[in-house]
């Protein structure tokens, strides 16, 4: 087993150990299956590298490094390590950095895939995964879930991934040099998921999980503000529904964001087939081993080493070959959390349908206090005109002219009495020909 050519070195840590001594080295924590660490120890070790006041390398970032055993090592990289390190273009990390902060994004390349999910910002090969910001309050419990799943899920190892067991000198060819999968390497394979699709599950369940743990909140805000809304229409009820509806729209983005990503890789076999890295790194050690043995002409002792193998897994040996076109396991795997964010999106839609419907119970009662308003500005314009007919006839007899009337004993009385009885009488027979217009309600 050769040295990986694409080893972390912290170049930059050790000049500054050099010019300070005393400053601490840069942490690294090896978890080998303790699923009892605390993240506070995270937390600190980070404080430890950048809390002296030192100055960092030029784009170096913080990355956790996980491999198959569940190990982890906490690291500093430049984008040109990790480029270096996983085989991605360079505009790739474009999608990790914060312009893509609330993006969802699932990218298959020739060695690794680019997972950026909500807050999970990673790159997964077939050997390790590389997660950057493992110290965010959002992304401990991912790092929680790699530790205590990755070591019990992972059913062999590959060369190169670090600590190994007993399955590596049984899978190294010793003619030719070359690693080849034998059965009983590959066997693990049928009853698991390769190591990528483990982390790519991990992933989706703690995103599913964070993201309906946000919508079960909303739901417990929601109704009793929307509740109160309809009881009583207030500027601070208003308020409030306002705010929730701009907490849920941002929500439902967000869930279709990654709703969205699924259904794509879902729909498109091609990109699928690419996710699997495992696969394509066997091929890739299988064609080495057949180069190899064609050259040292030792084809006819090697070739029953690679064994016809049927499974019920896509990560698996299909006859002499892997077969790429095999896509069943991370279908199924998409399937599933596409299902729950549907459900998820629909419990979102079924909140929204439930202040659309109380917005519209609002408005209803508006409008009927409205119209109220505009029936009794109505009855008092007519009370108005009648008021009006006989201030009229009291103006026209109250002017400085000679009447007979103004001799008369006892004509004042009976005057002001008729006209008040003419104005009522007009007012009722208005009032009931708007009534009969149906222009008032009953």
């Amino acid at each position: 087993m050769g040295k990986n050519p694409f080893s972390f070195r912290r170049t930059s840590a050790r000049r500054r150990i050099k010019k300070s001594p005393e400053s601490p080295p840069t942490p690294s924590i090896n978890n080998n299956n303790n699923n009892n660490s605390n993240d506070n120890s995270l937390v600190a070790a980070a404080a430890a590298t950048g809390g002296k006041g030192k100055k960092k390398t030029g784009g170096a970032r913080l990355w956790m490094r996980f491999d198959r055993s569940g190990m982890s090592e906490l690291v500093e990289c430049d984008k040109s390590t990790i480029v270096r390190r996983a085989f991605i273009p360079a505009r790739d990390l474009r999608i990790l950095g914060p312009v893509f902060s609330h993006s969802s994004n699932i990218l298959a390349r020739e060695k690794a895939m680019v997972v950026n999910l909500e807050f999970i910002k990673a790159i997964v090969t077939a050997e390790e995964v590389l997660l950057l910001d493992p110290l965010r309050q959002e992304v401990l419990p991912f790092v929680d879930q790699l530790r205590q799943q990755l070591p019990h899920k992972s059913p062999f190892q590959i060369p190169g991934a670090g600590p190994f067991d007993e399955q590596e000198t049984e899978m190294q060819d010793l003619t030719s040099r070359h690693w080849l999968p034998v059965p009983e390497a590959v066997e693990g394979l049928q009853c698991e998921l390769p190591f990528e699709f483990q982390v790519l599950e991990i992933a989706l369940e703690v995103v599913c999980t964070y993201l309906d743990s946000k919508v079960a909140d909303l739901e417990r805000e929601a109704y009793p503000v929307l509740d109160e809304l309809a009881r009583n229409v207030s500027t601070k009820n208003l308020e409030l529904v306002r705010s929730l509806k701009s907490n849920l729209t941002r929500l439902l983005a967000r869930v279709q964001k990654v709703r969205d990503e699924i259904e794509h890789l879902l729909d498109d076999n091609e990109d699928m087939a690419h996710l699997y890295l495992t696969r394509k790194w066997i091929l890739n050690q299988q064609s080495e081993a057949l180069l190899g043995a064609s050259g040292s002409n030792s084809i006819n002792t090697i070739t029953p080493h690679l064994p016809r193998i049927s499974s019920r897994r896509s990560g698996s040996l299909v006859s002499n070959h892997l077969d790429d076109n095999d896509v069943e396991d991370l279908e199924m795997l998409l399937e599933a959390y596409f299902m729950q964010l549907d459900g998820t999106r629909n419990k979102i839609l079924s909140v929204r349908e439930y202040i659309d419907d109380t917005e519209d119970y609002v408005n209803i009662q508006l409008d009927n206090q409205r119209n109220e308003l505009i029936q009794l500005q109505l009855i008092l314009t007519i009370a108005s005109f009648a008021i009006a007919v006989e201030t009229l006839l009291a103006g026209i007899f109250g002017m400085n002219i000679p009447c007979t009337l103004y001799e008369k004993e006892g004509i004042f009385e009976l005057f002001v009495g008729g006209i008040t009885a003419g104005s009522v009488l007009l007012f009722l027979i208005v009032l009931g020909y708007a009534r009969w217009k149906k222009l008032l309600g009953s």
